[in-house]
């Protein structure tokens, strides 16, 4: 079979397609057929050394396709069957072996390339809004990076959930995605003639009375935090669910008084989906959006799985719009 293998972390070149056997599933393990991979930043994370992994391996923790051979005690899930998966490697080849208990079904009404592209930022953008800081209707918001894959999701379930959003975004096509998404103000930041862009808090702060948002959903990080932090209302929470732009430098306890004392937290997607009952929950309830038309996932590009790396550079440069995929 084909995969893409890194054997010594780096920049995107380190990624290079090669043969490999199939791997065969072990005891409650299915091999699946891969059809499509999403590609994520903990992928360019993982790839750059930026969060250590043993080398070598087999880049993707995102995939969808249809079940190929099961395993030694197996249940609930059957050759032939379409399934997707998240938080589990490997995902970057033809063929990937995954834990049963990780699968979740794909429903009728879902492409298998709705499904590689929704189930990782959709599960993120479902535990935010529901779980992280559960929306209540009449709440403002922040989205930051908008027009992103998570961003586009964010937006939606918060809208659906009775929020008034405010979304964050670099560039006038962004803005179009992110109200097209149902974002009701949209704030442009800093890029191309204007590098330092507006005072984010300050126009959070105007756009919502003076008062600040209930709360501040940030995956970009660095670039961020401060603006993130000073947008919220009191007790206020920021959700820093990622870090685009980088780390944010550590965070003096007494910054949360002085804003207002106001919630942090560093949620991930893995502590929401701990066991096999939240995990089939969001995902049938992210799923079955998908199917119904409630939920429109955005596929920003299509690459084929020796493009690998190219995808990469388009991700870390944030050219991009909604997700990433690897045809296989």
């Amino acid at each position: 079979m084909r995969a893409i293998v890194i054997e010594e972390q780096g920049g995107p070149e380190v990624m290079r397609e090669a043969e490999a056997d199939a791997p065969r599933p072990g005891p409650g393990e299915v091999a699946v057929a891969v059809e499509a991979a999403g590609v994520n930043f903990i992928d360019v994370y993982q790839r750059s050394g930026a969060y250590p992994v043993p080398t070598p391996f087999t880049p993707g923790v995102e995939a969808a396709g249809t079940v190929a051979a099961v395993g030694e005690g197996v249940t609930g899930v059957a050759i032939g069957d379409r399934v997707a998966w998240v938080m589990v490697p490997g995902a970057y080849a033809e063929r990937a072996v995954v834990p049963a208990d990780r699968t979740v079904p794909v429903p009728d009404g879902v492409t298998t390339e709705q499904a590689a592209a929704v189930l990782l930022q959709g599960l993120t953008a479902h535990y935010l809004t529901h779980s992280t800081y559960p929306v209540q209707s009449g709440d403002t918001v922040v989205v930051h990076a908008a027009a992103g894959g998570t961003g586009l999701l964010l937006v939606q379930l918060a809208k659906a959930r009775g929020a008034h959003v405010i979304g964050t975004v670099s560039t006038a096509a962004k803005e179009e995605l992110a109200r097209e998404a149902g974002a009701d103000e949209v704030i442009r930041y800093g890029s191309g003639n204007d590098p330092e862009g507006p005072d984010i808090a300050a126009a959070v702060r105007a756009l919502t009375g003076g008062t600040g948002a209930a709360a501040v959903y940030d995956g970009v990080g660095a670039a961020t935090f401060d603006a993130s932090l000073d947008s919220l209302r009191l007790r206020g929470t920021l959700a820093l669910f990622g870090q685009s732009s980088g780390k944010v430098a550590p965070v003096d306890p007494q910054r949360l008084n002085s804003a207002g004392s106001v919630y942090l937290t560093r949620p991930m997607l893995t502590h929401y989906i701990a066991d096999r009952a939240e995990l089939l929950e969001r995902a049938s309830d992210v799923l079955g959006l998908v199917a119904s038309g409630g939920l429109d996932v955005r596929i920003g590009g299509r690459y084929p799985l020796a493009d690998a790396a190219r995808a990469h550079e388009d991700l870390a440069s944030r050219r991009t719009t909604g997700k990433l995929l690897l045809l296989v």
